[in-house]
């Protein structure tokens, strides 16, 4: 790898360090770390910025490769965790978010269950909808036997995953749909009431517009055998609605996923229906493509001016259209795990770039989380990232041309956009490099000032929030024995010790109502052209009309898919807060779901 002159970033917390050691730096065979944080962003930029010379060999790779090391290390802008891993090397795998189909025969079954062990080993994750697969109990004419369903191909691909370690760094994540009118709708939803079942699986219900009014009707609906297209029974839509909402009232499964919204924001109708989404939920794509990510930290965009913190939009503007570039390079020099995935993804050219560190950004600028203000800054930090977002994807149509399957696209028609990308937005848990950057989690807020994340085979990573220490430092009310309380209350809204404004601006996910966690999620859905993967916190005592009423919100609101989480519903967790202090309202653990 050829030299370059490396510009030290800021530094990087403890908890990054551990992280880089443990999935993201260089190996030796001996598994000794060869490779330093600066290292690994310089082995990223040079292997993504080389694309440019597939377009023009006059190209000024060099500049190129030092705006993409620039923006990497100093943490402004960072791409999915198989690119960062991967970039630079022999595997060479760099998508995160992938949909594979499946059709309703023993062959495509196991093929695609191949296909989805090259890419878990690989690094990435799988969606899949098992709509199409006839339902237990009908006949397979082949051998004149009986079908086993969905659900048994469910497990069979579970038991594959357990034994795969993705990409030699993570585990292996899945996304299972069934869609809402399948005839094995109940036992779907059900499954997981047996905890110990599909621990590699997220799963969603595929939800239609016509079932929601059925809801809202009080109404039946008809299920349909997928084989014949017949119509096998009915079934009353709010018995199910309620049903969807029991189980996720008490596991945080399963979610929905809102089929027809999902297709009015589909690009290219003409090559299919989106039926599937990847693990996390925030990638609708067609069968067999493939997504790269990348996220903003957007407490690095502010600017003092004067005693005023300012969000400096001329910089998010310079790292958007950096952030596009890079990710369409991303596509170019991506090594497929099959043709065919290379085939649908340099077609679509989808990227999807979101933004991690809101919560810290409202903290700068003096908004708490849940309030209008904080919704309204939601609604114009992403229209302003979607419109450079898109400006970025048309500066380079005009050099490399449209993505290919432009023609018959939601863009072609008179006076639409010409653009390199059928997507550019999208906003990703970003769980691992909001760990790196040093920032708040995607769109989430604060989940507490102090709390334990478990990651990497069980290791555990104590944070305080670094804003918190700062002011605490600075207005004069750190103390050792404060923090100390801190870490064991995890949130702070009951501690007198900490002046009034700070406790109203720290606010965590379970001081934020389930409506106002869904309004910021429809906030930053609206300028969004993918989805959203956020968590929609409940406190241990909601109820399943709670949860019902969520769900119903999250579709009138017109989110894509919604997760709730009702605290402590959950044994395994990623993120924990030890206990809480005698005079707080609440204690235990809080969980969220593996694969956030």
């Amino acid at each position: 790898m050829k030299s370059m002159t490396i510009a030290r970033g800021p530094e990087l917390s403890a908890n990054a360090w551990v992280i880089l050691r443990r999935r993201y730096l260089r190996k030796d065979e001996q598994g000794h770390v060869i490779e330093t944080p600066e290292g690994m962003f310089q082995r990223v930029a040079q292997a993504i910025a080389s694309a440019d010379r597939l377009y023009s060999h006059q190209a000024d790779v060099e500049r190129i490769e030092a705006e993409f090391y620039a923006v990497m290390s100093s943490l402004q802008f960072l791409p999915n965790s198989p690119t960062l891993m991967n970039a630079g090397t022999d595997l060479g795998q760099l998508a995160a978010c992938f949909v594979l189909p499946i059709e309703d025969s023993l062959k495509s079954i196991f093929e695609t269950l191949k296909n989805a062990a090259l890419i878990q080993q690989s690094g990435g994750g799988v969606g899949y909808s098992f709509s199409r697969l006839r339902p237990r109990g009908d006949t397979v004419r082949s051998t004149m036997g009986i079908a086993s369903g969905p659900l048994s191909f469910l497990q069979v691909y579970d038991a594959t995953t357990q034994v795969i370690k993705a990409g030699g760094t993570r585990r292996g994540a899945n996304m299972g749909v069934l869609r809402v009118d399948h005839p094995d709708i109940l036992n779907f939803i059900t499954v997981k009431k047996d905890r110990t079942k599909l621990n590699t699986f997220n799963l969603s219900v595929g939800i239609t517009d016509a079932f929601m009014q059925a809801v809202e009707a009080d109404q039946e609906y008809e299920l349909i055998n997928p084989r014949s297209k017949r119509s096998v029974g009915k079934l009353r839509a709010r018995k199910v609605f309620d049903l969807i909402a029991e189980m996720a009232w008490g596991n945080g499964e399963p979610g929905v996923l809102f089929l027809d919204a999902l297709n009015r924001a589909n690009p290219t109708p003409r090559l299919g229906t989106i039926e599937s989404t990847n693990p996390c939920g925030e990638m609708g794509l067609l069968p067999y493509e493939s997504c790269v990510l990348g996220s903003i930290d957007l407490s690095r965009m502010v600017r003092r001016h004067r005693d005023e913190t300012r969000l400096d939009w001329e910089k998010l503007r310079r790292v958007v259209h950096i952030a596009v570039h890079f990710l369409d390079n991303v596509i170019d020099v991506n090594k497929y795990p099959l043709p065919i995935i290379e085939e649908r993804t340099k077609g679509n050219r989808k990227i999807g770039l979101g933004v991690m560190g809101f919560a810290d950004l409202l903290i700068l600028l003096g908004i708490p989380y849940g309030t209008e203000e904080a919704r309204a800054t939601a609604e114009k930090v992403m229209h302003f990232i979607s419109q450079e977002a898109k400006q970025a994807s048309a500066a380079i149509a005009k050099q490399r041309d449209v993505f290919p399957n432009f023609a018959g696209s939601i863009y072609d028609r008179p006076g639409g956009p010409l653009l390199r990308n059928a997507t550019t937005t999208t906003i990703a848990p970003t769980g691992s490099i909001s760990i790196i950057a040093g920032c708040s989690s995607g769109i989430e807020p604060l989940f507490a000032v102090a709390y334990v994340r478990r990651v990497l085979e069980g290791t555990q990573l104590i944070e305080i929030d670094p804003l918190f220490e700062r002011i605490a430092r600075e207005e004069g009310f750190y103390s050792e024995g404060l923090m100390q309380l801190v870490a064991e209350a995890g949130r702070i809204r009951t501690i007198e010790a900490i002046p009034l404004r700070v406790r109203q601006l720290f606010v965590t996910a379970h001081d934020i109502s389930p409506e106002q966690h869904l309004a910021m999620q429809a906030a930053f859905q609206r300028y969004t052209d993918n989805s959203i993967s956020k968590t929609i916190n409940f406190p241990s005592e909601a109820t399943v009309e709670d949860i019902r009423k969520a769900l119903l919100l999250a579709y009138q609101l017109g989110c894509k898919g919604v997760t709730v989480y009702r605290y402590g519903s959950r044994e395994e967790q990623v993120l924990s807060i030890r206990r809480s202090c005698p005079s707080c309202t609440w204690e235990g653990v809080h969980t969220v779901p593996l694969t956030a």
